[in-house]
C-alpha cells in the first residue's frame, strides 16, 4: 500500500469524522437540555420556560439538522476507503453501526419531524414525550456508535475464523469497557458543551443589556449550572478511562507521559508478537491529551466561579468580566472533545482493529488521485456545512427569543430584536 494513499485516507476520516463529532456533542447535551426545559414548561405551564423550549430547540434542531449531513457524508467514507475493516470486522462491528444508522437516521429524525410540526397540534403530554423520546434515541445511537469504536479499541467477544472476524460472545462486545466507560464520558462532554453554548449565549445578551433579562437570566442559570456537576462526571469517567486504556492500550499511556524506557520496551513487545513495524503512535498527536486535560481544567475552574457567583442575581444580570469570560469560552468544551477524539483515535495506531488489524491492511483499493479529489471536495463540503452551521447558530442566538420561528402559531410573524434596554 502506497503511503501516500494510507496518509490521505486517514487524513479524509479524521476530517469527516472530527468534524461530524463536534456537531454530535452539542446535539446530545443541547437535547437534554432542551427536554427537561420543556419538562419544566410542560408540568407549571411556565410561559417563560415554553418561551425557552423553543428558542434552545430552535439551535438544536439547526445543529442537528446539519450534522445529519456530515453523518452520511463520513459514513460514505467509511465504506469507500475501509474496505479492508468492513471484509475483516464487519461481522462484528457492522451490526451495531448498522442499529445506529436505524436509531438516529429513522427513530431520532421521524420523531424530531413531530416534535418540530406537532407545535399546537398534538397534546401537550404526546408533544413532551416526543422530546424524551428523541433524546433517548440520540442516547442510543450514541451507544452503538460506541460499541463499534469500543471493539475496535479492544476487539473482544469475537474470534477469527478463515482469516476474518466472527461474533463469539454478544454480551461482551456490549458491555465491552472500551466503549461503556466511554460512553458515559461522552455524554457528560455534551452536556459540558451545551452547558458552555447556553450561559455563552445568555451571557452575550445580558452583557448588551438586552430587554429579555429574566429570560436569559434563567438560561444562564441552567447553563452554568449544568457544566459543573456534568464536568465533575466527565472528569471522573476521564479517569476511570486511563486505567482501561492502560490496561488494552499500554503504548497510548507511555506515549502521553513521554516515557521513552516503557515505549521502547513495549515496542519490543510488539516486534516480538507481531512482526517487524513501528508501533508507536505519533508523539505529537497523542499531546492532544494534554490539550483536553488543561481544557477540562480552565472549563472547571470556570464552572465552580460561576456557581458561586450565580448566588447573587445583581452579579448574574449586571454586564461585567465574568460574562465575557462566558462568551469566551465557549470553544473550550468543543476543543477538549475533539482533541480527546484525537488522543483515543490516533493512539491506537498503527491498529485498526487493537492488535488484530493494522490501518495499512484496512483501507480500500484506492489511487492516491482518488483519494485527492475526494478529500478536496469533502474538505470543500464540510467547510460550507461548518459555517453555515455556526452562521445560523450565530444568526438566531443574537437575535433572540423573540424572532423565534420554532412551534409559532400560524399566521403570526416572528418579532424584531428589542431593543437594548438600560440599568
Amino acid at each position: 500500500m502506497n503511503a501516500e494513499t494510507l496518509d490521505l485516507a486517514r487524513l479524509e476520516f479524521a476530517l469527516t469524522a472530527g468534524t461530524h463529532f463536534l456537531f454530535v456533542a452539542l446535539t446530545l447535551g443541547l437535547a437534554t437540555l432542551v427536554a427537561c426545559i420543556q419538562t419544566r414548561a410542560t408540568f407549571t405551564r411556565s410561559g417563560v420556560h415554553e418561551r425557552m423550549t423553543r428558542f434552545w430547540g430552535q439551535l438544536y434542531v439547526i445543529n442537528y439538522a446539519v450534522g445529519i449531513v456530515t453523518g452520511l457524508v463520513m459514513e460514505l467514507q467509511l465504506g469507500l476507503n475501509w474496505g479492508g475493516l468492513g471484509h475483516f470486522a464487519g461481522n462484528v462491528f457492522g451490526a451495531s453501526l448498522a442499529l445506529e444508522t436505524l436509531t438516529a437516521f429513522f427513530v431520532e429524525s421521524t420523531f424530531l419531524g413531530l416534535w418540530i410540526f406537532g407545535w399546537g397540534r398534538i397534546n401537550r403530554w404526546a408533544h413532551l414525550s416526543v422530546i424524551w423520546v428523541i433524546t433517548l434515541t440520540s442516547y442510543a445511537s450514541a451507544y452503538w456508535i460506541m460499541v463499534s469504536n469500543g471493539f475496535l479499541q479492544h476487539p473482544v467477544g469475537a474470534r477469527v475464523v478463515d482469516g476474518v472476524l466472527r461474533l463469539a460472545d454478544t454480551g461482551a462486545v456490549l458491555t465491552n469497557s472500551s466503549a461503556v466507560v466511554a460512553f458515559g464520558h461522552i455524554l457528560g462532554g455534551a452536556l459540558v458543551t451545551a452547558g458552555f453554548v447556553m450561559a455563552g449565549v445568555s451571557a452575550y445578551h445580558l452583557f448588551r443589556r438586552t430587554s429579555e433579562r429574566e429570560f436569559f437570566r434563567r438560561s444562564l442559570r441552567i447553563g452554568v449550572g449544568t457544566t459543573l456537576p456534568a464536568l465533575v462526571v466527565t472528569v471522573a469517567l476521564g479517569g476511570i478511562q486511563f486505567g482501561v486504556v492502560g490496561d488494552a492500550q499500554p503504548m497510548k499511556l507511555a506515549v502521553l507521559g513521554g516515557d521513552t524506557g516503557e515505549i521502547a520496551q513495549l515496542q519490543a513487545q510488539a516486534v516480538a508478537r507481531f512482526g517487524p513495524g513501528d508501533y508507536v503512535p505519533s508523539h505529537v498527536w497523542g499531546q492532544t491529551g494534554y490539550v483536553m486535560i488543561v481544557s477540562w481544567a480552565l472549563m472547571l475552574l470556570l464552572s465552580g466561579a460561576g456557581v458561586a457567583l450565580m448566588r447573587s442575581r445583581h452579579r448574574l444580570e449586571r454586564p461585567g468580566w465574568w460574562h465575557v469570560l462566558l462568551m469566551a469560552a465557549v470553544p473550550l468544551p468543543f476543543l477538549a472533545m475533539l482533541a480527546g477524539w484525537i488522543f483515543r483515535e490516533t493512539g491506537r495506531q498503527p491498529w485498526v482493529v487493537y492488535g488484530l488489524l493494522t490501518t495499512r491492511d484496512a483501507i480500500s483499493d484506492l489511487s492516491p488521485v482518488a483519494l485527492r479529489v475526494s478529500l478536496i471536495i469533502f474538505t470543500a463540503l464540510f467547510g460550507v456545512l461548518v459555517i453555515v452551521n455556526y452562521w445560523l447558530l450565530a444568526r438566531y442566538a443574537r437575535r433572540g427569543p423573540d424572532a423565534v420561528t420554532l412551534g409559532r402559531p400560524p399566521g403570526e410573524q416572528p418579532l424584531e430584536p428589542l431593543p437594548a434596554a438600560t440599568y
